[in-house]
């Protein structure tokens, strides 16, 4: 309908009383104050986007003055400059939560002071003379960490909060896990892509649980990382010729179209587009494993094309039908 149809319609539907002069401001009055908030909603997330950049440069600033005056600066200087830090972003942000318009940027000082506070606590325990490069260590700084998350988001449900306890708590699973075969951190890879395997799925759990709830914001994140560690550990365990693993390379096909399969019963553009992409690789991948020499190579890049080309219909068919 165009403008002059619908102008006619409403003052027919005057004329026949059926249409009051309230109503019609009231609806003039609804679409105005919808556009605002739209608006306002859209600067809100600039702002917010902002606010976090701005922690960040803050605390590359912080490291690169550590960096480049450790020798000049004292013990007392170096933890006041770190972990004194640390504590002060985190109770500005409690004095900030007092004022209503200042919501938003208290998120941007617990930000900053959840990214400098393992800096600062590393620091604090080389000044004490402890080596920070033990899995003990590591796992005590975590274990600190996530308490003080934990706590924090009990006291504030704030999702920057709920961030950084996925954030510390994995931390801590992959410290721990060492600590207890008596390692040092990435001294056992092939241990390393297991952990990641079990990181993986648990933080797609973690979305899974989270859909139905004030957090579901935070699914599709946890969707993504998760899938990402999932295959890429599933991947790696397949090694490459001469020290492939038969297993993983044989199952790593599986374990991508039951992602692409998930996507459908989930909704989730993470889990389509990424089983796609590590189908890719992988194809790419075996073909280099097996089929690199005379005419096989030649023939399979052939076949991988076309494979590939069908994959991505297939993709784009699943994204359209169920999840768009």
């Amino acid at each position: 309908m165009n403008k002059e149809n619908i102008l006619k319609s409403v003052e027919t539907l005057v004329k026949e009383g059926q249409l009051t002069k309230e109503e019609l401001l009231g609806v003039y009055d609804r679409s105005i104050s919808t556009d605002k908030q739209e608006t306002l909603n859209k600067q809100s997330r600039i702002s917010n986007i902002l606010y976090y950049i701005g922690g960040g440069i803050v605390f590359l600033g912080v490291c690169i003055f550590i960096g480049t005056n450790w020798s000049e600066l004292n013990d007392l200087t170096k933890i006041i400059a770190t972990l004194g830090t640390s504590v002060m972003m985190y109770y500005s942000g409690v004095l900030l939560t007092r004022y209503k318009n200042l919501e938003r940027i208290c998120d941007a000082f617990y930000f900053l002071a959840a990214l400098v506070a393992p800096l600062g606590i590393f620091v604090t325990m080389d000044i004490a003379g402890i080596d920070t490069g033990t899995a003990g260590c590591h796992t005590v700084i975590a274990a600190i960490l996530l308490v003080v998350n934990l706590v924090s988001y009990n006291i504030d449900k704030r999702n920057v909060f709920f961030v950084f306890s996925v954030i510390f708590g994995s931390w801590l699973f992959f410290s721990l896990t060492i600590f207890m075969i008596g390692g040092r951190p990435f001294s056992d890879w092939n241990f390393v892509k297991y952990r990641w395997l079990v990181a993986g799925l648990s933080h797609m759990i973690l979305g899974y649980a989270l859909r139905d709830t004030d957090k579901k914001g935070l699914t599709r994140y946890l969707y993504g990382f998760g899938v990402v560690e999932f295959l890429t550990a599933a991947l790696c365990l397949g090694g490459y010729t001469p020290n492939q693993n038969v297993f993983w390379e044989l199952i790593f096909p599986g374990l991508t179209f039951g992602i692409i399969f998930l996507s459908v019963y989930l909704r989730s553009r993470s889990f389509l587009i990424f089983g796609t992409l590590y189908l890719m690789f992988y194809l790419f991948k075996i073909t280099g494993e097996y089929f690199t020499s005379g005419f096989g190579w030649a023939f399979s890049l052939i076949i991988v094309g076309f494979a590939l080309m069908g994959i991505g219909y297939f993709a784009f068919y699943l994204n359209k039908k169920y999840i768009s």
